[in-house]
């Protein structure tokens, strides 16, 4: 039994199928849970989040190692991932349950995306406002065991999926003109 002290961070960034894996690739990575959150009704289904009645996001929810990985760095990760200027969705996937947003589970997390964002801002990769929400943290719904590591257990659909969606693309071509 260890006495270190793990954290969560919870991220919405449209298909949670897709926010996994950048991050599992993280040493400092604990696990990565499918869910959803930011809602009013306990306990939804993907029917219904995906209906949009439930007021959900998709997200995932991630237990870290602070003394591994910062927060900074899962930030870091997750701007990349998304296309932050999008409020109707990400990509292929459209409705509010696909927007994007930072759920912060304490003040020093609010800070650190709040600042995060500003710097995202000042750096003018994009053309359009920033519209990414910094909300607190609310109860979270793990998805459907059939949700969690989708990209493993149906790699063939994910793969087309993924590539279908355009967020590769956009990615691609946002993140190599920062690396420049």
């Amino acid at each position: 039994m260890t006495d270190k002290q793990y954290k969560l961070a919870t991220f919405a960034g449209g298909c949670f199928w897709c926010m996994v894996p950048p991050f599992e690739e993280q040493e400092g990575v604990i696990r990565i849970v499918s869910g959803y959150t930011g809602g009013h009704q306990p306990h939804p289904t993907y029917e219904e989040v995906c209906v949009g009645t439930t007021g959900h996001y998709e997200a995932v929810q991630i237990t870290y190692d602070p003394e591994r990985i910062t927060y900074d760095q899962l930030l870091d990760i997750f701007w990349r991932q998304i296309d932050p200027t999008d409020p109707g969705g990400q990509f292929y996937d459209r409705g509010d349950s696909y927007r994007t947003a930072i759920f912060c589970h304490d003040e020093e997390q609010r800070q650190k995306a709040e600042a995060s964002k500003q710097a995202l801002e000042e750096r003018g990769i994009f053309d359009k406002p920033i519209v990414t929400q910094i909300l607190p943290a609310a109860p979270f719904y793990p998805a459907e065991e059939y949700h969690q590591d989708y990209h493993k257990k149906n790699p063939f659909r994910y793969k087309l999926y993924r590539l279908g969606s355009g967020r590769d693309e956009f990615i691609k071509k946002h993140w190599r003109a920062d690396r420049e």
